[in-house]
């Protein structure tokens, strides 16, 4: 008999949602070799609270994350809050001898990512942190021909995340526009880690970093009649430097929140002197790939259902974020369960301490107008 393994959700908002959705599908994974069931949520909205009453299988609702946390039935938890709360409730769950999955950015900043990597060592405890669009079959054919070096010598790589929430004006200010509570790195700590998951997984960690950050709009309505301030970064684009066979190689980053025309759009394009691949969530089954030869084409390819984990949708229909959400939480419980054999899986947490360090080193470049070496 399979492995059941209970989970616990700290933030019952947009993402704790999702997890619940993730967890309620679970059957339709294929042979999978662990169960999971979600079992207990924290959050301190009673309305957040009483939408996981429907689900069947949560016992305990509670708005004190400690009376989660010292339950014995719960074997991994999930936190999904502001970015200021991170390192409190992180420390918080290892503390209590759970797992973690934690959201990125992984701490407000890179003090407090080093101090959450650092707890996790010392505990023994099984840490990673969400990033979902990887798991998108179009993602994983991208990084699988990268990996096999099928495409030359690199000649540039581009990764990035771009959605237009943020164009209006009118829109109210909320935690991820307030350094307080999302942080300094601003854009870069809501939408980095996504960007920066498969270059690193293919071992390409900047060597040095020259950024050119936005902030656009300064003020938007409080809700109350009134305008807050807004002082995070809006857009950033990281220009940095790999060195891939020897060679230094230009990797752009971008992670935008104001990018006209995307809705929520993550994109890699990987560019080699044999070939080329290139993958967005805008076009969710096509893959385009190049090879060379004496003319310059692209090949689209229109890809099926297929992720790292096998399921029981036919190989023909189209997969969205529900389906590359599923596929990360099924990566992260086989690895957690020795299982994973060779698949893609979530951000440890090394790599996201580098990511922090990388975004430390951006606003330290947009505020000296210079390259910085990592």
């Amino acid at each position: 008999m399979s492995e059941k393994v209970r989970i616990g959700i700290i933030g019952g908002g947009l993402m704790g949602r999702e997890v619940a959705s993730a967890l309620s599908r679970w059957f339709v994974l294929d042979n999978y070799p662990v169960q999971a069931e979600l079992v207990a949520v924290c959050d301190l909205a009673e309305k957040q609270r009483e939408w996981f009453r429907q689900v069947p299988t949560v016992k305990l609702l509670t708005a004190d994350h400690r009376e989660l946390l010292a339950s014995p039935d719960i074997d991994v938890v999930y936190v999904a809050v502001p970015h200021n709360m991170h390192e409190t409730l992180y420390l918080d769950v290892l503390s209590a001898g759970k797992d973690l999955l934690a959201e990125k950015p992984f701490g407000i900043d890179l003090k407090a990512a080093r101090s959450i990597a650092a707890a996790a060592k010392a505990s023994g405890r099984f840490v990673r942190c969400s990033s979902e669009f990887p798991f998108l079959p179009g993602a994983q054919r991208a990084f699988q021909t990268a990996r096999e070096g099928k495409l030359g010598k690199v000649l540039e790589i581009h990764s990035y995340f771009h959605h237009s929430s943020d164009l209006d004006p009118t829109k109210p200010v909320n935690w991820k526009r307030q350094i307080k509570t999302c942080g300094a790195i601003g854009v870069m700590g809501d939408l980095g880690m996504h960007t920066i998951h498969v270059p690193f997984r293919l071992g390409w960690k900047p060597k040095r970093v020259y950024a050119q950050l936005q902030k656009i709009y300064h003020e938007r309505p409080d809700g109350k009649g009134g305008m807050a301030p807004c002082d995070t970064w809006d857009n950033a684009l990281l220009h940095t430097e790999v060195e891939i066979d020897g060679a230094e190689v230009p990797l752009r980053f971008e992670m935008k929140r104001l990018a006209p025309g995307e809705t929520n759009s993550w994109s890699i394009e990987i560019l080699g002197t044999d070939g080329g691949v290139k993958y967005s969530t805008k076009e969710p089954k096509t893959l385009w790939t190049f090879q060379r030869s004496k003319e310059q084409s692209w090949q689209r390819t229109d890809l099926g259902f297929h992720g790292p984990f096998p399921t029981i949708t036919g190989g023909i229909f189209e997969p969205g974020f529900p389906d590359c959400f599923l596929q990360m939480w099924a990566a992260f419980l086989a690895e957690r369960a020795g299982k994973l054999e060779g698949r893609f899986g979530c951000v440890t947490p090394e790599e996201a301490v580098v990511s922090h360090e990388l975004f430390a080193a951006a606003l330290t470049s947009h505020e000296q107008k210079k390259a910085i070496t990592l």
